[in-house]
């Protein structure tokens, strides 16, 4: 694939192409998803540079319809994983299985589970035991699975979508941190306002509505990941996100006194590739083909929610990570 920021001329046809893409995926989505505008350009996001997203919402919401209609708009494999306490790793991952020819002979072979779909969506990822859990981490890290001496790659592109609801605790198991890293982004979805709950009742019980239409392919969806990490960044604005992170840290003299006082781990060097890579497909579909502070600031809320880990005083005082943010933004503002 030759370089598409090297040519002015094809540059702004390529990003006008990006632009394009990304804006019938979301349109077609929103024809079954009323509303939740950051949760879809979380996931379409995520889907597009290479990571993976957490959906959070109580029941209701959108987080499984959400994931449900991404399979009716890209053409990729998918598959669901209903996340349950007696959920194996075998039954996400797969196994081995005897199997006999026709002429009798018995061989082991590997059947593959839903991990091995490009699209997979692990719901109520919060219910399934930290043995199961943990079964996701080389899967989305490494984009390979590890069985025995045996190792598969996973197809490409590749996106786990994971849901849970924060709202029961009882017989769930709290996402170790090192998995919640795994992921590129986190979502928050919001209870719809009176005109899209109107809306909502609208489809939902009446005929039904045009079914949404495949817009790309795996192979486009690698252009397009292709062509955001072509998009660049001033040196500014790197030292900004870095300083950003670092006041995430409250061991740092950097960190805002919330943030001393309520987190007890900051965000990971993860937290700021994600804002990055978040940002430059802001950047694109701004019409821009660099990075403004704006993108930035825009994507650290769904890049750093799910780093900024709360201490114990935090968790008691029901301190929002997002307002954790907003201080540290506002505590680390850069000149324009």
């Amino acid at each position: 694939m030759s370089n598409p920021m090297s040519n002015p001329s094809q540059r702004e046809a390529e990003l006008e192409r990006f632009r394009a893409d990304f804006e019938a995926l979301r349109q077609e989505i929103g024809k079954r998803v009323v509303g939740q505008a950051e949760a879809v350009e979380s996931v379409l996001t995520a889907m597009l540079v290479g990571g993976h997203v957490l959906l959070e919402s109580p029941p209701g919401l959108g987080k499984t319809l959400l994931a449900r209609t991404l399979p009716d708009v890209v053409d990729l494999t998918f598959r669901r994983i209903q996340c349950t306490p007696d959920l194996m790793p075998a039954d996400v991952i797969g196994t081995y299985v005897i199997m006999e020819s026709p002429q009798g002979r018995r061989t082991f072979e590997f059947q593959k589970g839903p991990l091995f779909a490009n699209l997979v969506l692990a719901d109520q990822l919060n219910r399934t035991s930290p043995k199961t859990q943990s079964a996701l981490l080389e899967a989305m890290e490494e984009e390979a699975i590890t069985v025995s001496t045996e190792s598969f790659p996973l197809p490409r592109p590749y996106l786990v979508v994971a849901t849970q609801n924060p709202w029961e605790m009882e017989g769930t198991f709290p996402l170790a941190e090192a998995q919640i890293d795994r992921f590129l982004l986190k979502a928050v979805l919001k209870p719809p306002s009176p005109e899209e709950l109107k809306e909502i009742l609208s489809r939902t019980t009446e005929p039904p509505q045009i079914r949404p239409r495949k817009i790309v392919d795996g192979r486009r969806i690698l252009e397009m990941a292709d062509l955001v990490r072509r998009v660049a960044m001033s040196g500014q604005l790197s030292q900004w996100v870095v300083s950003v992170i670092l006041a995430s840290q409250p061991e740092e003299g950097s960190a805002p006194e919330p943030v001393r006082r309520f987190v007890r781990h900051g965000a990971s060097p993860r937290g700021a590739q994600a804002m990055v890579l978040a940002a430059k497909v802001r950047a694109i579909l701004a019409g821009r083909d660099e990075v403004a502070q704006e993108d930035l600031r825009a994507a650290a809320h769904p890049a750093l929610r799910h780093r900024v880990i709360l201490n114990f005083e935090g968790v008691a005082e029901r301190v929002s990570p997002d307002a954790l943010i907003d201080s540290i933004l506002g505590a680390h503002g850069l000149s324009r």
